[in-house]
C-alpha cells in the first residue's frame, strides 16, 4: 500500500486587510456563496485517496473558532486544529515557520500537502497529487496562469522548463519573466520535509512561502503543475466580494 499523506491547512494569519470582517472571525471561515471558504477547500480534499489526517494550523486568537468549526464538521479523516501560540499580526510565525511548527510538534514523517486556508481553486487535487508523486523526490506546487505580466508581479512568479521543472522563482518581482504565479498549494514528499529546518536555520524570510520555494528550487528539484479553471486570491474586501458573487451564482 502506498504510504499516506498528511494535509496541512495554513490558517494562522490575521487577515488585517479584510478588517472589519476578520476582526473576530478568521478569513477561512468567512462565507463565500453561503459556505465557509474552508469547507470549499475540504470539498477538494474529500476526493483524495490516502489522506491519513488533516491539520489546521492557526493562532491563539482564532484557535477556538476553528476548534468549534472542526467539532461540528463531518469529514472522512480526523481533523486536528493546532495552535501556534501567536497572538498578533506582529508576532505571527509566518507560513514557513508554521509548517515547520506542525512537522515538529506532530512528528510528521509522511508526504505533506500544504494548502492555504483561504485558497479557492477549481482544479482537482487528485490530479495535482498524481503529478507531484510522479516527480518525487522533487517538491511540487500549483501554478496559475494569470495571463497578465503587470498583475503577475503581485505574486510569486515561476518559470518552468519543458519537463515542468521550476528553473526560476521570484517573489513579487518588479519585472516578471512569466505569467505563471504560485498559489498556496504545495506538495512536499517526506524525503524533503527536513529541508524546511535547513532553510529556517539559514535565517531567510519566514513568511511568504515563495521565499522558501525560491530557495528550494535553487537547492533541489521543484516542479510546477499549471492548472486550468478559476482561482481566487482573497486578499482584500473587493476580492472577497468578487469571489462571493461568483460562488453565489454557482449551483453548489
Amino acid at each position: 500500500k502506498a504510504r499516506g499523506m498528511i494535509i496541512l491547512i495554513l490558517a494562522a494569519g490575521y487577515a488585517t486587510r479584510l478588517y472589519p470582517l476578520t476582526l473576530n472571525k478568521p478569513k477561512p471561515l468567512l462565507e463565500v456563496g453561503k459556505r465557509p471558504i474552508l469547507e470549499r477547500v475540504f470539498d477538494k480534499i474529500s476526493g483524495l485517496p490516502g489522506v491519513e489526517k488533516c491539520f489546521i494550523v492557526t493562532n491563539e486568537k482564532f484557535f477556538k473558532s476553528f476548534s468549534e468549526w472542526a467539532s461540528k464538521y463531518r469529514f472522512k479523516v480526523p481533523i486536528e486544529v493546532v495552535n501556534d501560540m501567536t497572538t498578533t499580526n506582529e508576532n505571527r510565525l509566518g507560513a514557513i515557520r508554521d509548517i515547520e511548527f506542525v512537522i515538529e510538534n506532530k512528528s510528521i514523517r509522511d508526504d505533506i500537502l500544504v494548502i492555504g486556508g483561504d485558497n479557492l481553486f477549481e482544479f482537482s487535487l487528485a490530479e495535482f497529487t498524481a503529478f507531484a508523486r510522479a516527480r518525487r523526490p522533487g517538491a511540487s506546487l500549483a501554478l496559475f496562469d494569470i495571463k497578465d505580466i503587470g498583475k503577475a508581479g503581485l505574486y510569486g512568479v515561476a518559470k518552468i522548463d519543458s519537463s515542468k521543472r521550476v528553473i526560476e522563482f521570484k517573489e513579487k518581482p518588479p519585472s516578471p519573466q512569466s505569467t505563471l504565479i504560485a498559489t498556496c498549494v504545495y506538495y512536499f514528499p517526506r524525503e524533503k520535509i527536513d529541508l524546511i529546518k535547513e532553510y529556517l536555520s539559514a535565517d531567510k524570510g519566514k513568511d511568504a512561502p515563495g521565499n522558501y520555494i525560491k530557495w528550494l528550487s535553487e537547492n533541489t528539484e521543484v516542479y510546477g503543475f499549471t492548472f486550468e479553471g478559476n482561482w481566487y486570491d482573497i486578499g482584500d474586501i473587493r476580492s472577497y466580494e468578487e469571489a462571493d458573487k461568483k460562488y453565489s451564482s454557482k449551483k453548489n
